[in-house]
């Protein structure tokens, strides 16, 4: 799976909200100021050639739909970062952030039930 550009990311997360959208629809939903029309059909156009996206036609008009799903996509470039970044534990990863600050006591708490519900 390749690494998508900030861009591409951007647009892949109202892609996997709409599920299934035409350029149009994306461009819609973007805030002011909004990019060019042909800016985004571009980055969809490559979207489509690092197989993120399929086409499909209806008429004049192209319907996208996501080929990898956002949990897909998070699971994988995730596990990567905790690889190269934290020795591949979620432990460390963890430490970190509450190192930093960046994760309540109550956060870490409901970590802790959603990882002993899972277990049984």
């Amino acid at each position: 799976m390749e690494k998508l550009t900030p861009a591409e990311e951007s647009i892949m997360l109202y892609v996997w909200q709409l599920n299934q959208c035409a350029i149009k629809d994306v461009v819609d939903k973007m805030e002011e100021p909004k990019p060019p029309y042909t800016t985004v059909a571009s980055i969809f156009l490559n979207l489509e050639n690092k197989g993120y996206l399929e086409k499909r036609r209806f008429g004049n008009v192209k319907v996208f739909s996501p080929k990898i799903s956002e949990a897909s996509y998070k699971r994988h470039f995730l596990s990567g970062v905790v690889q190269s970044y934290f020795g591949n534990s979620y432990k460390e990863l963890v430490t970190f952030f509450a190192k930093e600050q960046k994760i309540t006591t109550g956060e870490l708490e409901e970590i802790i039930r959603l990882i002993e519900k899972n277990r049984k």
